[in-house]
C-alpha cells in the first residue's frame, strides 16, 4: 500500500508520455513532486507525480488507442496521444498536434468547393480524419486501407446509431413521402394556385416565402422542408433562381429557429446555458429562460438576416454569385443551374399531377397544417411528459397526470416568476423535439394519404407507390447528412472545438470577449456543420470564462453580467452565422434538398449574404460593450445595422434588366 505523503499540486509544466520498464508513464517537464487530477479523455483521473514521473494504467493494444488529456497548466494545456502495442514490441507513442484536428473538416470543405461534388468530398474528409486518429500510421499501406474501412465501420454506423439522426432522417423521409403525394394528388398545384393570386411577381412570391419562414418559427428541420416544398413550384413560375429560394429558406429557418421564445431549439440552448451559469457565482435569481431573454437584446445576427433578406427582396438587387443566379433565371428562363432536364438532379423524380387530378388547394394544406399543429401538440404533450415525471419525485398532494394539474404544479419546480411565458419556455424545453417530428410527419403522410383515396384521385396503391418514389427524393441529401454527421464524429473525437477554443480564450481584453468568441463560434460552427454542437461546446467554456476574466479585471457586476448576456447571445448567433457558410451544416443540406438546388451552388451565392451580416453583426457586438450595453444601445445598433444593410443592398447591389426587345 502506498503511504508516501503527496502534496496537492494545482498545476504541471506540459505533459508527453514515455514507456519505462512495461510501463506507461506520463513524463512533465519541470519535474514536479505531488498530486494532480487530470482529464483522460473525459474522465478525471488522480496521478501521482514524482520527480515529475507519474504511472498510467493505460492498456495497449495493437490497433491502438487516442488519448485527449486536458490537465491544469499555467494556461489550460491540451494534448493528443495515439497509444499501441504490436505483440512484445516497444509501445508505438505518437503525439499529434492538436492543429491536424482542423484537416478533416478543411479537407471536406475545399473538396467540395472546387470539385463540387459533396459526397465524394465528405468522406475524404472522414478518411483523413480516422487515419489521423488512427495514429498516423505510414509505415504500411494496410493502416491506410484500416482507416478507409474505418470510415464506414466506425463512423459512418456510428451517425446512423444516433436515436436523434435516426429521427431526423424518418422525418425527412416521411415529409418526401407526404410532399410526393400531395404533389401528385393536385394539392401542391392547387397551392400555387392560391398563392397566385396573392404572389403576382417575382418580388411578392419572395415575400411570401420570407413570411412563410418566419411563420413556421418552431423548427428549423420543418420549416426548411415544408417552406422549400410548397413554394418552389410558385417562385418557379415567376423565375426566382433555386439558389435564391434556397437563401430565402436557409436563411429564416435557423435565425427564427433561434431567439423566438418557444422552439424545439429552446431545451438544447437553456440546457448549455444552464450548463454554463452553473459554474459561475452569478447573483440574483434568474433562470437559464430569463437569462435567455434578456440576451436577445444582444442577437444581431438572426435578427438583421432576417432584416436583410426582406431589403433584398424589396428592393429587386443582389449582388454576387446571386445575381449571376437571378440573370440566368430572369434572362435565360432557367431556374435551375443545370442547362436542361438531362443535366437537373438526377435524384428528383416527376411529381406533376396525376391525370384529371383535381388541383384543390386542401388537398396539400390539410396535410401540411397537419405537420405544424401535431408538432406543437407533440413539444406541449412531451414537455408535460418531462415536468411531471420532474414534479413526480416531489410531495404533492394534489399532482396527477393531466395537462392542468402538471400546469398549475409547476412553480414547485422552482423557477423565478410564475407568468404563463415562463411556464411555456419550461414546457418546451423539457419536450423531446423528435419524438414530435415523428409525431407529425407520420399524421401529415397519414391525412395525405386518407384525403388522396377518399377522393379516388389515386388508388391506395398508387398512392403508396409515390410515397416510395417521395422517399427516394431525399435519400441523396440523406446520404450526404448521414456523412456529414460522420465527419462531426471525426472532429469530435480529435477535439476541433477544444483546440480552437484553447486557442483563443487566454489573454483577453474583457470588452473583446464577444467579439473574441463571435469568431470562435462561427468559426467551429463552419468547421464542423453544427450551430448545436458548438454552442454545446462553447457555453459550459465561455460563460466561465468571460465571468472569470471580468472578475480578474476588476469589472462592475452590472457590467460583467452585460458581457455574459453578449457572449450568450453571441455564441448562438456566430453559431448559425458559421451554419449558414458551412457546405457541411444539415440544415444548409436540407435547404438545397428542398428547394432542389444544387448543394454547393446554395453554398456559394448564399455565402457573401451571410457574410455581409455577419461584419454587421459583428461590429455591433463589439460597439454594444464598448458602449456600455443595455437594451437602448443594443436596439440603437440594431437600427443602424438595419441602414448600413439597406445601404450595402441599394450601393451594390444591382436589377436584372429585362429587355424589351
Amino acid at each position: 500500500m502506498d503511504s508516501t505523503f503527496y502534496p496537492e499540486l494545482k498545476s504541471i509544466s506540459k505533459i508527453s508520455i514515455a514507456q519505462e520498464a512495461e510501463d506507461v508513464i506520463f513524463i512533465t517537464s519541470n519535474k514536479e513532486c505531488g498530486k494532480i487530477s487530470i482529464d483522460i479523455n473525459g474522465d478525471s483521473q488522480e496521478l501521482k507525480f514524482i520527480n515529475g514521473r507519474a504511472k498510467s494504467n493505460i492498456e495497449l493494444d495493437n490497433k491502438g488507442t487516442l488519448y485527449f488529456l486536458s490537465y491544469p497548466s499555467e494556461n489550460k494545456e491540451n494534448a493528443l496521444f495515439h497509444l499501441s502495442q504490436k505483440d512484445k514490441n516497444p509501445p508505438r507513442i505518437k503525439s499529434i498536434p492538436l492543429w491536424y484536428s482542423l484537416i478533416p473538416p478543411l479537407l471536406a470543405i475545399i473538396l467540395a468547393l472546387v470539385f463540387k461534388e459533396v459526397i465524394v468530398a465528405l468522406f475524404c474528409g472522414i478518411w483523413a480524419g480516422a487515419f489521423i486518429a488512427g495514429g498516423l500510421r505510414f509505415e504500411s499501406l494496410y493502416y491506410f486501407l484500416v482507416s478507409f474501412m474505418e470510415s464506414i465501420e466506425k463512423y459512418v454506423i456510428g451517425a446512423l446509431n444516433d436515436g436523434g439522426h435516426l429521427s431526423v432522417i424518418v422525418f425527412s423521409l416521411l415529409i418526401g413521402g407526404m410532399v410526393a403525394i400531395i404533389s401528385k394528388n393536385g394539392g401542391m398545384a392547387g397551392v400555387v394556385l392560391r398563392l397566385s393570386k396573392y404572389a403576382k411577381s417575382k418580388r411578392s412570391s419572395e415575400f411570401i416565402t420570407w413570411l412563410l419562414g418566419i411563420a413556421i418559427f418552431f423548427d428549423d428541420y420543418a420549416n426548411t422542408l415544408i417552406v422549400g416544398n410548397t413554394m418552389r413550384s410558385v417562385t418557379d413560375k415567376f423565375k426566382v433562381s433555386r439558389e435564391k429560394l434556397a437563401y430565402i429558406v436557409d436563411s429564416t429557418a435557423a435565425p427564427v429557429s433561434a431567439i423566438a421564445f418557444i422552439t424545439t431549439w429552446i431545451g438544447a440552448e437553456l440546457g448549455y446555458i444552464d450548463d454554463g451559469v452553473s459554474k459561475i457565482a452569478l447573483g440574483g435569481d434568474l433562470t437559464a429562460y430569463a437569462i435567455f431573454i434578456s440576451s436577445l437584446k444582444y442577437s444581431f445576427y438572426p435578427i438583421l438576416t432576417l432584416a436583410f433578406i426582406l431589403f433584398i427582396v424589396l428592393s429587386k438587387k443582389d449582388y454576387g454569385p446571386m445575381l449571376k443566379a437571378e440573370k440566368r433565371s430572369i434572362l435565360k428562363g432557367q431556374v435551375s443551374p443545370a442547362k436542361n432536364l438531362s443535366e437537373d438532379e438526377l435524384n428528383m423524380e416527376d411529381l406533376s399531377p396525376v391525370k384529371d387530378a383535381p388541383q384543390r388547394w386542401y388537398n396539400a394544406a390539410i396535410p401540411v397544417l397537419t405537420v405544424i399543429l401535431v408538432t406543437i401538440f407533440g413539444l406541449i404533450d412531451t414537455g408535460m411528459t418531462g415536468v411531471y415525471n420532474s414534479l413526480s419525485g416531489m410531495e404533492i398532494d394534489n399532482l396527477s397526470y393531466s395537462w392542468g394539474s402538471i400546469w398549475s404544479n409547476m412553480n414547485a419546480l422552482g423557477e423565478s416568476g410564475t407568468g404563463f411565458f415562463t411556464k411555456l419556455g419550461t414546457l418546451i424545453g423539457s419536450s423531446d423535439s423528435y419524438v414530435a417530428l415523428l409525431w407529425a410527419s407520420l399524421s401529415g403522410v397519414v391525412i395525405a394519404l386518407i384525403l388522396t383515396v377518399s377522393q379516388k384521385i389515386m388508388t391506395l396503391f398508387d398512392s403508396m407507390h409515390w410515397m416510395v418514389n417521395g422517399f427516394k427524393t431525399m435519400m441523396p441529401a440523406l446520404i450526404i447528412l448521414t456523412l456529414a454527421w460522420a465527419l462531426a464524429a471525426c472532429t469530435n473525437e480529435l477535439h476541433t472545438a477544444d483546440f480552437l477554443s484553447g486557442a483563443l480564450e487566454n489573454s483577453i481584453n474583457p470588452y473583446l470577449i464577444p467579439v473574441i468568441i463571435f469568431i470562435l463560434a462561427a468559426l467551429i460552427a463552419f468547421s464542423t456543420g453544427s450551430s448545436w454542437s458548438t454552442m454545446a461546446i462553447l457555453y459550459p467554456i465561455a460563460i466561465p470564462t468571460c465571468f472569470a476574466i471580468c472578475q480578474a479585471n476588476g469589472i462592475s457586476d452590472e457590467m460583467t453580467f452585460e458581457l455574459l448576456l453578449n457572449v450568450i447571445a453571441t455564441v448562438l448567433a456566430a453559431s448559425v452565422l458559421g451554419d449558414h457558410c458551412s457546405p457541411i451544416s444539415d440544415t444548409t443540406i436540407l435547404s438545397s434538398l428542398a428547394s432542389d438546388c444544387n448543394h454547393i451552388d446554395h453554398v456559394r451565392t448564399q455565402l457573401p449574404y451571410a457574410l455581409t451580416v455577419g461584419l454587421v453583426s459583428i461590429t455591433c457586438v463589439g460597439l454594444s460593450t464598448l458602449l456600455g450595453g443595455g437594451w437602448l444601445i443594443s436596439i440603437a445598433l440594431l437600427i443602424s445595422g438595419m441602414v448600413l444593410l439597406w445601404f450595402i443592398v441599394q450601393q451594390f447591389g444591382k436589377r436584372v434588366e429585362v429587355s424589351s426587345h
